[in-house]
């Protein structure tokens, strides 16, 4: 018999919320089973454990669900690695220039940072050296 999980065995499992779980299937990266009265028991299969997992994972390294989603099904369709490990390059690929993009940014935005910090310092070194000049009472 098939391994099947409920929504709290994985929501407990990857440390999430089952709103998070739910969300994830409104998504479409989720596809439970639907099972008791009305389908209100949703019924996680051993693929649907290996979505969730890829779909945090991409979300690790900055994916989109979007992007996430469009990697996972590519691997539903016929066994063709090839067009399937072609798309998730490219996909890499752009992610990655935009963190260098990014990285950039955030380098420039330290270095002037430190120049301030190192101004307000010298300022303050400045101001604390200067005598303190007595108020005269009236």
């Amino acid at each position: 018999m098939a391994t099947t999980y409920t929504i709290s065995d994985l929501a407990k499992e990857f440390d999430l919320t089952t709103r998070a779980m739910r969300f994830y299937e409104d998504m479409g990266l989720l596809q439970p089973q639907r099972e008791g009265p009305g389908g209100r028991n949703r019924v996680y299969s051993a693929r649907d454990r290996t979505r969730l997992k890829l779909t945090l994972r991409a979300k690790r390294l900055g994916l989109s669900l979007t992007e996430a989603k469009d990697i996972i099904d590519s691997y539903d369709s016929p066994r063709d690695t090839v067009p399937q490990l072609q798309k998730f390059l490219t996909v890499l690929a752009g992610h990655r220039q935009q963190l260098e993009s990014q990285m950039t940014d955030l380098q420039a935005n330290l270095e002037e940072l430190k120049a301030h910090e190192k101004e307000t310092r010298a300022l303050l070194n400045k101001a604390s050296r200067k005598p303190v000049k007595k108020q005269s009472r009236p």
